[in-house]
């Protein structure tokens, strides 16, 4: 108070003494100009997409540490060769199929072009491409995880080429793109289902038609445990990929022009965060009743797990209904994997727990804040676009198997893809 004061005389003093007015904001804040939101528009499209691009190696380093040793380089060479083919399909074919010319079911089959740039547009288009195609990269990893030790380096790649040129951006043109979803009402703000269910059915149709990894399942039913080689850089992974949420969930606000925006993209990192959180100790509680021990790969699962349920709306829940929705997406993931070992469906790193079953639970909880939605459109999404990827996925996967096949020989397996398909080993000291 007393510094307070001797503000206030010392302006008096001044204000009398030069011709100074001192102007006090007001409580209201004006709206920004078109410039200035165009610039802090396309500034929101550009640095979340740099914080979701960095998913990328959360992914590689999630995959490569859950996998076991012999396998960790190509799992490497996958991760960053699928997010280079990503952005190349997306620029030849699939943000124009998924945004241009829209006509209720699909795009434009043409090149993307960034359009002249006019501040009436709100932001620039090439910040807009950038933002939607590491989107795309992030399906393709979800499948890259599922497969993994056992599917063949180039029939992978050809899968993800038909995945992010064709697969994704048709289904997304149904919401995202003003099609006919969209139009039904299906809301899904970031991607539960538009993102991480693609990538989830997709995987869940590859480990169905490409099998198991040899010895993963006896035939009287039980489960050989195949450890992955490296927790510490697995969690790493988790954190690059939490992390890179927040751009995932806060760029998805597609705006940041105003202080409206501002505060709606606070409150999507509040929710987003604490989503994850409950996910983390759901999993540790979850894990220590089941197991007697906490099972780290659960509470890494149970935190992705949490974050993708939240990505459907990250924004309208409160804090204590964000909580809730991780909490039970992570708990999904719990009971999802040692299903999948009965129904003897080798997912490697727990891709179709986290991303698919979690995913349609985040789309369906959509129904509890944001009162827009209706149970109705949203199990409609989740069925249409679910059939629409498996019949195209299995339709994919079957034709690489009859053109190149899509499962390394036994003999590979049994030494280890790195040696077979990359020549190089990531722990050569261990081996040698």
């Amino acid at each position: 108070m007393i510094k307070n004061l001797k503000w206030q005389k010392f302006l008096a003093i001044i204000g009398g003494v030069l011709p100074i007015t001192v102007v006090i904001p007001s409580a209201a804040m004006a709206a920004p100009d078109a410039e200035t939101a165009y610039i802090f528009n396309s500034f929101s499209f550009l640095i979340h997409g740099f914080m979701v691009a960095l998913m990328a190696a959360g992914f590689c380093m999630l995959e490569g540490g859950l996998v076991r040793s012999k396998n960790a380089t190509v799992q490497c060479t996958k991760n960053i060769s699928l997010y280079a083919i990503a952005g190349l399909m997306y620029a030849i074919v699939g943000y124009n199929l998924m945004y241009m010319d829209v006509n209720g079911f699909i795009g434009s089959f043409s090149f993307w072009t960034p359009s002249e740039p006019s501040v009436d547009d709100g932001y620039s288009s090439g910040s807009d491409w950038f933002f939607q195609m590491v989107f795309v990269a992030t399906a393709a990893s979800i499948v890259s995880g599922a497969v993994a030790e056992r599917v063949k380096l180039t029939s992978f790649l050809v899968f993800v080429v038909i995945l992010t040129a064709l697969i994704y951006p048709i289904q997304g043109s149904w919401s995202w793109g003003g099609g006919y979803l969209s139009e039904a009402g299906f809301l899904d703000f970031a991607g539960s289902t538009i993102v991480h269910s693609v990538g989830g059915w997709a995987a869940l149709t590859g480990c169905l038609i490409i099998g198991s990894r040899s010895g993963k399942y006896s035939d009287d039913g039980k489960v050989k445990p195949m450890p992955g080689s490296n927790l510490p850089l697995a969690t790493l992974g988790t954190f690059l990929l939490w992390f890179g949420w927040f751009g995932f969930n806060g760029g998805s606000q597609l705006a940041m022009g105003s202080a409206a925006d501002v505060d709606a993209i606070s409150n999507i990192y509040i929710n987003t965060n604490l989503a994850a959180a409950a996910g983390v100790v759901v999993a540790i509680i979850g894990t220590s009743i089941l197991y007697g021990k906490v099972d780290l790969t659960m509470a890494l699962n149970g935190a992705l797990g949490g974050l993708v349920a939240i990505t459907a709306e990250p924004l309208a829940p409160s804090p204590v209904l964000a909580m809730f929705i991780g909490g039970v997406g992570s708990a999904l993931v719990i009971l999802t994997v040692p299903l999948l070992d009965k129904l003897k469906i080798d997912d490697v790193v727990g891709a179709i727990p986290v991303h698919l079953v979690a995913g349609i639970w985040g789309t369906i909880a959509v129904v509890l804040s944001n009162s827009d939605a209706t149970l109705g459109a949203q199990l409609y999404g989740i069925f249409a676009i679910g059939a629409f990827t498996i019949v195209t996925s299995a339709v994919a996967w079957y034709v690489i198997k009859l053109l190149m096949g899509v499962r390394s020989d036994e003999q590979s397996e049994l030494d280890g893809l790195d040696k077979s398909e990359n020549g190089l080993e990531a722990y050569p000291e261990f081996t040698s």
